[in-house]
């Protein structure tokens, strides 16, 4: 029997609803009691450990665990030299600077000499460094948004998802320092050639590969078949299958969602009809 992989996940939060679905739909069930900060999977060799956020750096780094799910902004603010194996596409955010809704603002010179307050000290850090800008770094673990309003600081430096806690803060984005999705990280004492690790990365794969796809079914006139499959950038070729009306036939395919709209448009602009789309459970290449 294989070892069983550690994997480490948000006890709470953002990220953790998102890991245990994406974990679900590759065949991981996990039965978790109340309270419980370590659980094994009884579908698949796997252990899950329940962890605050900015611990699980140091529990990739010491071992501790194999694999985490993990927002990329934390890997970078205190995982230096953690491997991310694999981005999974949900919970993005950015890192963005924030200054008050009344403050004349111009460049990113208006920083300088100024207090920004913070949890990610080190992110922030090396963006002014970049810049050439001098600040002070004023360290705030929690919400940082209410720091200019109590004079603590002249600006924040924070996650910024719809920007909603900003505006009721009185507060507005001025600069970008990073863009993140959560990630699987891998440890640095495990071998990426792990048989576990890749089997467990094919199961998480099928699953993000799905998702990012639409399954598309639809009829098309035999003499518009050559420019509708000109237009399909599914995987290889599309299937094309006879219908009861010789002129027609059934073109079967995959499409990327994310050129989903624009594609159908010109699909049908080429002749196509009865259009059916599906969602896909998984995909594999």
């Amino acid at each position: 029997m294989k070892e069983r992989l550690k994997i480490a996940i948000q006890k709470s939060g953002r990220l953790h609803e998102d890991s245990i679905s994406l974990l679900k739909e590759a065949g991981i069930s996990l039965f978790n009691g109340k309270d419980q900060l370590k659980v094994q999977s009884h579908t698949y060799p796997l252990e899950v450990y329940y962890l605050r956020n900015g611990d699980i750096p140091n529990y990739l780094k010491d071992g501790v665990v194999d694999l985490a799910i993990i927002g990329e902004n934390l890997l970078l603010e205190k995982g230096d030299h953690i491997p991310v194996i694999e981005q999974l596409g949900f919970s993005k955010c950015r890192v963005s600077i924030a200054v008050p809704k009344g403050t004349r603002y111009e460049s990113i010179n208006d920083l300088s000499q100024k207090r920004i307050a913070t949890s990610y000290p080190n992110t922030v850090q090396r963006f002014l460094i970049e810049k050439g800008i001098k600040a002070d770094i004023h360290v705030i673990n929690g919400s940082v948004e209410i720091a200019p309003n109590i004079g603590l600081s002249d600006a924040v430096c924070d996650i910024v998802s719809s920007g909603s806690t900003l505006f009721k803060n009185n507060l507005k984005e001025v600069e970008v320092l990073l863009k993140s999705q959560a990630v699987l990280a891998l440890s640095p004492v495990v071998d990426s050639e792990d048989e576990r690790v890749a089997d467990f990365l094919f199961r998480l794969r099928g699953v993000l590969r799905a998702r990012g796809h639409k399954y598309v079914l639809m009829n098309v006139p035999k003499d518009r078949l050559e420019a509708v499959i000109r237009l399909l950038p599914g995987m290889r070729s599309p299937s094309v299958l006879p219908l009861a009306n010789e002129n027609w036939v059934s073109v079967h395919t995959v499409i990327e969602e994310h050129t989903f709209w624009e594609v159908i448009e010109q699909l049908k602009e080429n002749g196509a009809e009865g259009i059916l789309v599906s969602s896909i459970e998984k995909m594999f290449l």
